[in-house]
């Protein structure tokens, strides 16, 4: 089993090495690696068993360091960079010849974003290079949202695990880029979309399940426990697999079920709320003796968009 510490130092060391350091972010856990060593990025692929096709996210604590590393900061990044950086905000920018090819899945463009997490911005800090970084969990697996999370799905392939406590937001940054003369959401996270078209106007939402990505989190199957997850409506359900066990999520409602196989996200009708425990409870659900997971659809605009989004991908098997 890793070890689990808030050694920065440690972190540092061993990131300097090549070496792979969990690290926590106010969305989900990182796996870290030197963004700019081609052969410590290969071992992110290689402990997830991540396909090569699918890019990742690079992480830094600055706009002077990220321009180190792309070839344009434009106008619209800026606005957006201003609002929202630190935080669950990820730009697509084209990359500069330093970012291997490895990183961006051989795209022309780089995701990059400064996490909003204290012990992260500290570690990052104190580095030369952007730390490229995906979920620290199995491919295709539920993101992990605590040190304990990362330590029981990647046990020995992460040389350390820096532990920040729970993640506040709980799902994966919003990523947005620029194409035909639209600013464009690419993937739904922990950002609204609504709160973005505050800052620049209206954007394109060009949300694709796609089996060849042009940004991070864009694939079909994705998020997904190793137990049949459905989306519908939950009280038929029930109904109709009275001899099955049957675990719920659900946004605010109590259903006729086990209590421990009943997950509400927030009794008060929070989104925010919700998606923080969303992948919690897909997890603590997975982890029980239910034989099928059924989840209600959530509002579909702000964060329950997003919530919606990882849920379709999680049932996508």
């Amino acid at each position: 089993m890793s070890k689990i510490g808030i050694d920065i130092e440690k972190a540092k060391q061993i990131l300097q090495q090549g070496g792979l350091v969990a690290i926590p972010t106010e969305t989900v856990y990182g796996l870290a690696a030197n963004g700019l060593d081609k052969n410590a990025v290969l071992k992110i692929f290689e402990a997830k068993n991540r396909p090569h096709f699918d890019p990742l996210i690079i992480h830094t604590n600055s706009i002077e360091k990220i321009k180190l590393w792309v070839n344009d900061f434009p106008e619209w990044a800026q606005q957006l960079a201003d609002v929202f950086w630190p935080g669950p905000l990820t730009l697509l920018l084209p990359k500069k010849t330093i970012v291997p090819d490895l990183v961006t899945s051989g795209l022309p463009n780089v995701a990059v974003r400064i996490p909003n997490h204290k012990l992260t911005l500290q570690l990052l800090e104190s580095l030369d290079f952007p730390l490229a970084a995906p979920s620290a969990n199995p491919f295709g697996y539920v993101s992990p949202t605590t040190a304990q999370h990362v330590a029981a799905q990647l046990q020995n392939q992460v040389d350390y695990i820096l532990d920040g406590g729970t993640c506040d937001v709980g799902i994966e940054s919003t990523i947005v880029g620029f194409e035909n003369n639209c600013i464009t959401v690419y993937r739904l996270g922990g950002l609204a979309v609504e709160d973005i078209e505050q800052v620049v106007g209206k954007v394109n939402v060009q949300v694709n399940q796609s089996s060849n990505p042009t940004a991070p989190g864009m694939l079909k199957s994705h998020y997904a426990p190793t137990k049949p997850l459905f989306i519908g409506d939950v009280a038929d359900f029930i109904k109709n697999n009275r001899s099955k066990k049957i675990g719920i999520i659900s946004f605010y409602k109590d259903f006729d079920v086990e209590k421990s196989h009943s997950k509400t996200l927030s009794p008060t009708h929070d989104l925010k709320e919700a998606a923080h425990n969303l992948f919690a409870a897909i997890r603590d659900l997975d982890a029980s003796d239910v034989e099928v997971i059924i989840a209600e659809k959530f509002p579909d605009n702000f964060l329950g968009r997003a919530i919606n989004d990882r849920l379709q991908r999680a049932a996508a098997k």
